[in-house]
């Protein structure tokens, strides 16, 4: 746990594990938070008594923020840049190789990293408020990181258009329609209950033939451990440039 955030993981007795994250600021992700979430959903995905995981956030409006600005606004080097963008590829790479399902629970707007959390679930349920918008390329630094998992899940056509259009929104519709949802509900409460049942499904089923449908569905990916790491890089030079600086200061003026 941290001063700023939590993670917390719980595990009935059906062997159902919800790792839940929180941060004041609208489940924004400073790189405490992001390390610990990774360790968290590796240390789950060994753990014997756990047949599925369940992966969500706390709060109502906002699922994930993505990147905290408060964090990136102080990074001062290209190391430090590059530390910081790992932490998102440190969570995509620990839902890929974690070994379980992984079902998401997005309940609210998912923002930059917050798409890239939600596509590197296997099966992702969602509300109607559930919109999403890569902001990236608006601060100045693009969705590298998180673009491989966004990419895998609603083809390079979306990634594109959300990429782009990066100031607007596009709905929890749209976004079932190309793939990044599964389900979509009008209420939080039905979207839990569908979770839960569905949860309850899968941990019924053997554990080694969903481990073995899990490395079906991210074949092709095992060299996402360079891959992102490589594209960490690119962000933290990025996140350097006066552009970003200027863009960063003027919207905590707002």
């Amino acid at each position: 746990m941290t001063l700023t955030g939590k993670v917390d993981i719980t595990l009935d007795e059906a062997g159902i594990a919800v790792i839940s994250f929180f941060h004041p600021s609208h489940n924004s992700l400073p790189g405490a938070l992001l390390n610990e979430l990774a360790q968290t959903i590796l240390q789950a995905g060994k753990e014997e008594r756990v047949k599925v995981i369940v992966l969500r956030s706390e709060g109502e409006r906002t699922f994930c923020a993505g990147a905290s600005f408060d964090e990136l606004i102080s990074i001062q080097n290209k190391v430090q840049g590059m530390e910081f963008f790992s932490g998102f590829a440190k969570v995509i790479n620990a839902c890929r190789t974690c070994g379980k399902i992984i079902i998401g629970r997005v309940q609210g707007k998912a923002i930059g990293g917050g798409v890239g959390v939600a596509a590197a679930t296997d099966y992702c349920f969602a509300t109607q408020q559930a919109s999403v918008k890569l902001s990236e390329i608006a601060l100045g630094i693009g969705p590298f990181v998180v673009g491989p998992a966004v990419e895998r899940k609603i083809g390079l056509s979306a990634f594109s258009q959300l990429a782009l259009d990066a100031t607007e929104f596009r709905s929890a519709a749209w976004a079932q329609e190309k793939g990044l949802y599964a389900q979509v509900f009008e209420t939080t409460e039905a979207m839990d209950a569908a979770v839960q049942a569905f949860a309850a499904k899968l941990a019924t089923y053997s554990p080694d033939a969903l481990a073995a449908l899990k490395q079906v569905f991210w074949q092709g990916t095992e060299h996402w451990n360079k891959l992102l790491v490589d594209r960490a890089g690119i962000s933290g030079t990025l996140v350097l440039s006066d552009f970003t600086r200027n863009f960063i200061q003027d919207f905590k003026l707002k």
